[in-house]
Formats: C-alpha cells, structure tokens, sequence
C-alpha cells in the first residue's frame, strides 16, 4: 500500500486566509500594475512601450518595424507580443482612439470607431514617436523621476514619465481592475493647458469656463448640461451624453452620419438600424450602407420619399447608438494608492507631481553647473603660474604621483588635478585657459539664480506655465467635438415611432375588446365572437388615443389603444381581465377613446340617481393603468354616457314606470366619487333596471313621461307610445 506524504494530502484551510494568501496579491497587481493609469497619465503598458521606443531612438528618427519595438518592449513587459502590439494600436495616430497620439504610424492599424476593421500584423505596420512626445520625455535626461528595475532586474526603467502637461485629461483612458474600474475622458489639449495655467495662478478659477467640456477624437456633439458637468469636475463621476452628427443630401434624398459618439462603433449602428427596420418600428429608410473609405467615415440612410429627415433622426437618437453615454470614473493611481479625483483635484495632484520633476530637473542642472564651476576655479589657480604646473609633471618621477603633487601644489582636490594633467601640451598657453575660466562669472549668476528658483516656489510655476503655454502653442487643435445646450435639444416620445390609423374598438358582453382598424371594417364580413357572446358597445378612435375602461366596482383601466394588439374580424379579440390584471368577478361594462379628455361622463345607478363628472378627472400626470374608486359603489351601475353636450335619456324602473329627463338638470359634480343627484323616485322599494338614450329608445310620445321638475316617480308605460309595441321594455 503506497503511503502519500502528509505534505502532498489536501489539507482544509480558511476561505479568508486562501484569499488574503493567494488572490489579494494578484488583485492588488492587477490594480497598481496594470489596469489603473498614475499622475503622468499612463498605464505600465503604455509607459514601458513609449519608454522603449524612446531608447530605440525613435523620437524624431526614422520609422522601424513594429514587430521590432514590440520585441524590445518584452524586455520590459512580459505579457507577449500580441498584447503588447495592440497597447501600441491604441497608441498610434492611424487608430484614431486619442486626441492626440503618442505613437507616428504608417500602415493599416484599423480605427476606433470600426469593430470589423482590423489592424495589420506587426510585420507590416511601422512606427516612431510622435513630436508631442517631447514633452513626455522632457527632462528624463535630468533626473526628472525616479528609475526601477524592470522584471529581471537586468535593466532600469522610469517609473513615471515626466510629462510637462496633464496628459491624464488630454487622452481617453479605461481600465478595469479587480474590484474597481477607471473611465477617464479627454479634454482638449490648449484648454486643459489653460485651465492648468489659470489653477496654477488661483486654485479657485471657473475651470468650467475655460475647459467646458471633453473633447473626443471622433467629434460627433455632446449634449450640454451644465449641473452634470460641474458634477463631473467635482467628484470625478457621472455621465455624458454624445450624439452622431450628420447631413442631409436633398438632390439624392440621403442622411449621411459622418462622425459617431466615441462609445459606439459604425457596425453597431448599422446593425441597430437594420434591426429597427426588420421590426417594422422604423418605416421611412430604403437601404443602409456603410461608405466608410480614406476619407472618414460616412453611414448613408437612403430615405423614401417625403420623408422628414429631421424626424427621423430623432427617433434613431432616442433608439440606437447614434446617441450613447460615456460613463466617467477619473480613479487614478496616487502614490500607488487609487482615488477618484475630480477634475479640480486631478489638476492640483498633477501640479505637486510636476514641481517635484522641475526641482529635480533644476538640481540635476544646478549639480552640473557646480561641478563645472568647480573645474574652473581649478584652471583659474593654473592660470596664475603656468610654469609651475609644468615643471611639477617634469620632476614627477611617477605617473601616480602627477595628480598628488599637482594638489599639494596648488590647493586643488583631485578633480581639479585630473583636469590639468589632461590638459595636451599645446593647450598649455594663457589663452586656451582664459577662454576656458571666461565663464565662472556667467556660470556663477547661473547657480545664484538656479538657487533662488529653488527656494522660491512661484519660480518653478513661472517654468511649468510657460511650459505649458508652449506646449498649447504648438501642439494645440481646434475642439472636435461640438457643445449642444440640452435645451436646443428636441425631445423624442417613444409613441413617435408608433403608427396612428383610425380604428374601432368593439366590447363584448363576456368581456373581449377587439380592435379593427377602419380599413380592415370596409372589406370584412360578420365579425366574430364566441357562442352566446354579443357586441354590447363599439366606439370609435385613433391607435395613439387613451382608452378608459369602466369595471362594475367602480375601478377604471386605462390603456393605450396601441397596447391593444390588431385584431382580424375573425378573432375573439382580448378577454379583458388577463388584458388588465383585474380582480376576479369584476366585468367592464363601459369603455371611451378620447385624445383631449373633453367632455363629461353621465352615470346612473340603481338607487334612480345620476352622476355626472367631467372626463379630465380622470386624467393623470403619471401613467398609471388603474384608478380606484373611480365612480361611486353606493348603488349598483345601471348604465354610463359619454356626454359632448346635453341630450335627453329615458330611465326604466323594474316597476315599468318611466321618467324622460334631460342631462342638464344633472349639475356636474367635480369628485370622481361623487353619488349624485336623485332623478328616479322609488315607489314601493322599486329599483332603476335600465336607461338609455332617447333618441335611440322605442318611445313615441316622449312628452307623456316627462315631468317638470326631478326627482321625479314616472308614468307608467303605455304601448301605445311605442313605435314597435311588440319590442316591449327591452326596448325602452
């Protein structure tokens, strides 16, 4: 029997301590070392890319291969070649992903705004620094930062690049870490380096009036909100809205969209519009076509005729990627620890980073120019007795002892020394060493004056303004993309996508609506319904009107028409409780169509009496698909009017007595609630069983049931006046 050692068996541990072991360091790698770009705007990928092209001697140099910078670039980041070339993609100028690109390119490195155009291979492309990168390496030379080892410490690399402007807010960034994200916009280059100068001068400037708002390298237009925006450059969260732009070719009846939100690609457009067109939401478009060529990038919409362009637009902003959101999250890394930072505070952490280059900058120059003042005063003593330097090398009787006894006999240190015993033998003459002490005195007011920028704070801002003066200056562009005020902006109701058409809706006694447009009633037949169903009521409307359906527990729906699926004449039709979740037993015994909610609506009970209450009171701000307690329950519902204007209606006891009143002797009461108005008098416990309209009553002689005042009890039916005595009450 094998025996398994007790270190090889599977032993039990802690999930805690598993994840405080093993998967904390790696979060915490891919956090600080990878996804999250620090103070001089760059992620390590970037910033050992860009730091070895630079070594390549590609800033200002010929192109190479970009197969060659990504093998060089291995030596410092180990993550391969296919991750390093595509960090390179996103760098180059050919991709367009930044405003201002790092990297000069030549050949296809596809394009930000394409999800299908792919980039050459690296074999094929070439590459060099763009000029701007001077202004990344700037001082790298003069101690600027700090260098590290790289991964098998066999090389040194810069843990920071110094560059002399925000280059954090001038370029897009995003990365997506463990347990937190960075989404980082950017800005135009000569406003962020003037809102630089201007927090450089007063802390407390309007950033907001001289950076207003991002600038993105596709254009396309972002709507402006002021509140949002001053959100953003406080806490370093929040949204902003971007939208295509386009034109309209009249002569050939075409909608070109020529630049696109930077979030969105053509091929999601062109997919989001074709799927709007297959869905039958979007009518008025022909073809779509991607004309995408050198020049830019161009989606053609070929329109039918008299169609509205402008419309149009708006429905394909509110409905596809033509308008999306770039969702800002300025988390950065500060001293290897992640904040989020608005855009004020991203510009102070920028400028405390930046004064520790330029005074590094300035002691590297101040060291160098000591050092040479140093030298100088060294040939300045050899000035004074040339002769004396020569004849203590002659008598040295050993090479070792020139530079001692040059020190003993002068007063020099061993620096100075070397100088001289360097110095040829025809260089020996006052004029060569005039020449050479010449700039003590020049080189002197230099230190005093390095010095005194070192102790004086407001110097070193003086250098990083107009560095950055320079730098916008130079390299600044106009802004791409352009400010809409959000007011200018038109607003899109989803229902403007929904086709109007007159319709009839028809109810039956069981409780199924169908709905037939008028078209579909012309050439239709008998309409179906179930055995022993019937039609009870049918009105009239348009697909985008409301419609208000009364149940007998005094609750009403409300629905739009186009929530009503079209029906055939020979459908059922929709049973109304699955249609509107209404309460089990409850029935809908009245249905309207209306636009404007004008007129009135006129309800009798049981009890003999009438409400009457105009039809806005059912009109709501918010929209809700049911209001409770929508009509009085004190009495059963007999029947219910939709009153336009006074008309006269014949009310029925189960007595057969008969009351003929008119609708304005019923005042309309503002509650919804309201009980009414007694206009039927009981006799003997009698209840009202029926009412309707006279005009579509059976009776004759209206004047024999009419009273002058109400409430009143009825006459008694007559059949002599009837028209149809054989009809009966029904008819009535």
């Amino acid at each position: 029997m094998t025996v398994i050692p007790a270190e090889n068996r599977l032993q039990q541990q802690p999930i805690t301590e598993t994840l405080e072991k093993n998967y904390m360091p790696y979060a915490m790698s891919v956090i600080v070392s990878r996804a999250i770009p620090e103070i001089d705007g760059f992620k390590p990928s970037h910033r050992k890319l860009l730091y070895t092209m630079y070594r390549m001697g590609l800033l200002g140099g010929a192109r190479t291969k970009s197969a060659n910078v990504v093998g060089q670039t291995m030596k410092l980041n180990p993550h391969g070649d296919q991750a390093i070339y595509e960090t390179m993609v996103r760098l180059t100028r050919g991709n367009g992903a930044l405003l201002h690109p790092y990297v000069d390119s030549k050949g296809n490195f596809g394009r930000v705004y394409s999800r299908d155009m792919q980039y050459a291979a690296a074999r094929y492309t070439e590459v060099r620094l763009d000029k701007l990168c001077e202004e990344i390496f700037a001082g790298l030379d003069k101690n600027s930062v700090d260098f590290i080892d790289n991964y098998d410490s066999t090389t040194k690399e810069p843990l920071l690049l110094p560059a002399a402007f925000p280059s954090l807010l001038v370029n897009s960034n995003q990365g997506i870490a463990v347990g937190m994200a960075s989404n980082i916009c950017s800005f135009n280059l000569t406003e962020v380096c003037k809102a630089a100068v201007a927090y450089i001068r007063d802390p407390g400037c309007d950033l907001l009036a001289i950076m207003p708002a991002p600038d993105f390298s596709t254009g396309a237009e972002l709507i402006y909100n002021r509140a949002e925006m001053e959100q953003i450059y406080r806490t370093g969260r929040g949204s902003i809205r971007l939208r295509a732009t386009w034109r309209f070719d009249k002569k050939n009846n075409l909608v070109e969209i020529v630049e696109i939100p930077y979030t969105t690609t053509a091929e999601a457009i062109i997919d989001d519009i074709t799927g709007l067109v297959k869905q039958g939401k979007i009518r008025e478009i022909n073809d779509v076509r991607d004309e995408t060529d050198l020049s830019g990038l161009k989606i053609a919409l070929e329109l039918k005729r008299s169609t509205d362009p402008e419309a149009l637009m708006q429905k394909l902003f509110r409905f596809t990627s033509l308008q999306s959101s770039f969702p800002c999250n300025f988390n950065i890394l500060v001293n290897g620890t992640p904040r989020v930072l608005g855009v004020r505070a991203l510009l102070g952490e920028w400028l405390a980073w930046r004064r520790v280059c330029v005074r590094r900058e300035i002691v590297y120059d101040l060291e160098k120019k000591q050092d040479r003042l140093h030298l100088l005063r060294g040939l300045e003593k050899i000035l004074l007795d040339i002769d004396k330097a020569v004849r203590i090398i002659r008598r040295t009787e050993k090479e070792s002892d020139v530079i001692p006894n040059l020190m003993a006999g002068f007063g020099i240190d061993a620096i100075q020394a070397e100088l001289v015993a360097e110095i040829r033998l025809r260089q020996l003459n006052r004029q060569y060493i005039l020449q050479r002490t010449a700039d003590i005195q020049t080189l002197s007011d230099e230190i005093a004056d390095l010095q005194n920028m070192l102790a004086n704070r407001e110097r070193v801002d003086d250098q990083i303004c107009a560095g950055l003066e320079r730098i916008a200056a130079k390299y600044g562009q106009k802004r791409l993309t352009k400010l809409v005020q959000e007011k200018e902006i038109e607003s899109f109701e989803p229902d403007q996508l929904i086709e109007d058409f007159n319709l009839r809706l028809f109810l039956t006694e069981h409780g199924y609506i169908k709905k037939l447009a008028l078209t579909s009633l012309r050439s239709a037949g008998e309409l179906k319904t179930k055995e022993e169903d019937k039609i009870v009521q049918e009105i009239e409307g348009k697909n985008k009107s409301d419609v208000l359906f009364f149940s007998d527990c005094g609750n009403v729906y409300k629905l739009k028409c186009y929530d009503i699926k079209d029906h055939k004449p020979s459908d059922l039709g929709e049973y109304t409780p699955n249609l509107l979740e209404m309460d089990e037993g409850e029935r809908i015994v009245f249905i309207h169509g209306t636009e404007d909610y004008a007129g009135q609506i006129l309800i009798g009970f049981g009890n003999g009496k009438f409400a009457r209450i105009p039809l806005n009171a059912y009109e709501t701000k918010t929209n809700r698909r049911k209001l409770v307690k929508a009509y009085s329950t004190a009495s059963p519902v007999v029947r219910i009017f939709f009153l336009e204007a006074d008309d006269d209606f014949v009310a029925v006891s189960n007595i057969h007595k008969v009351l003929v009143f008119s609708s304005a002797k019923v005042p309309a009461k503002a509650t919804r609630s309201s009980q009414g108005i007694q206009v039927l008098l009981s006799k003997k416990g009698s209840t009202m069983i029926s009412c309707r309209r006279l005009s579509e009553s059976n009776i004759a002689d209206d004047k024999y049931y009419r009273t002058r005042k109400i409430p009143a009890v009825g006459t008694y039916l007559k059949e002599e006046t009837l028209q149809d005595r054989q009809l009966g009450l029904d008819s009535i």
